[in-house]
């Protein structure tokens, strides 16, 4: 059973004082993010935005977070830009002119897709509904992805007259689906299903509605059960190896990683918990 502990540290409200980011630890060392926003689709608003990196931004240091999960209310995960035009201008684009306004907002948006992707925690994304245009670009930062059955893709900025080179797809699509796939998403625009989601490796589980949340918690689970150290230095060792110049430059980190993992005891706690058949209990950074 899920453990839902309502975590109020940090809520950003709107209007009505619901909170449009929600956190909850849901389990030990597993805090849920949630869009809360179903009204808009959970839609890129200016507010949903500084509601996202506000939380992030207190998630990087809280030492009980291992792992994130991130999530949307509502009938889909997020369909995207705010296409109503009522949900407002952050104050930074406020009396600029046409080129500076919209590199704000662009800016604003690229500030949170990178605090994200930049958390040393893993962050798993719980993808129901629409996940398409700012929405795909969000779930493809995240270290790990599922979906429900139901979930469809889109990188759709190119159908709004935009390019599809937005908000890091660019960057990640073509290094998860390969490049051919990802210019056939891109240049078309067209919706994908979920199984053909984890064909292409975007996601890493399909699953039904009600068993979404527990996927996404086993996978947690697994992260979590692993040492502080291992976690944060193998994200961190992953994902700066993506765009290493050379095999020996990959290797040149993970040797100074490993080298340093020496002096923090795990490695002789795992060796000792193997002779005693029992679970390693890990020694803090």
């Amino acid at each position: 059973m899920v453990k839902v502990v309502v975590d109020l540290v940090k809520r950003v409200f709107w209007g009505n004082g619901v909170a449009i980011v929600e956190r909850e630890m849901v389990e030990d060392g597993i805090l849920k993010v949630t869009l809360n926003d179903p009204d808009r689709y959970n839609a890129l608003t200016p507010g949903l935005i500084d509601g996202l990196a506000d939380v992030f931004a207190s998630i990087r240091r809280d030492r009980e977070v291992r792992v994130v999960i991130l999530s949307g209310n509502g009938r889909g995960f997020c369909a995207g830009a705010d296409m109503s035009g009522t949900g407002g201008v952050p104050d930074h684009a406020r009396g600029r002119g046409p080129v500076g306004f919209v590199h704000e907002m662009q800016e604003h948006l690229m500030d949170v897709v990178l605090a994200i992707h930049e958390t040393p925690q893993p962050v798993i994304a719980a993808l129901h509904g629409a996940v398409v245009g700012g929405g795909l670009a969000l779930a493809l930062t995240c270290d790990l992805r599922v979906a429900t059955n139901d979930a469809f893709f889109a990188s759709h900025f190119i159908r709004v007259g935009l390019s599809s080179c937005d908000l890091g797809t660019s960057y990640w699509l073509p290094r998860i689906c390969g490049p051919t796939i990802a210019a056939e998403l891109m240049l078309t625009g067209r919706r994908f299903s979920a199984d053909e989601a984890r064909g292409y490796g975007v996601v890493n589980r399909v699953t039904t509605d009600e068993e979404l949340l527990p996927t996404a918690l086993e996978l947690a689970g697994m992260i979590a059960d692993n040492s502080e150290y291992g976690v944060r230095m193998t994200k961190v060792g992953m994902w700066a190896n993506l765009d290493a110049s050379s095999l020996r430059s990959a290797m040149e980190l993970e040797n100074r990683t490993q080298v340093l993992g020496t002096f923090t005891g795990n490695m002789t706690e795992a060796g000792e918990a193997f002779r005693e058949k029992r679970a390693p209990e890990w020694k803090s950074m």
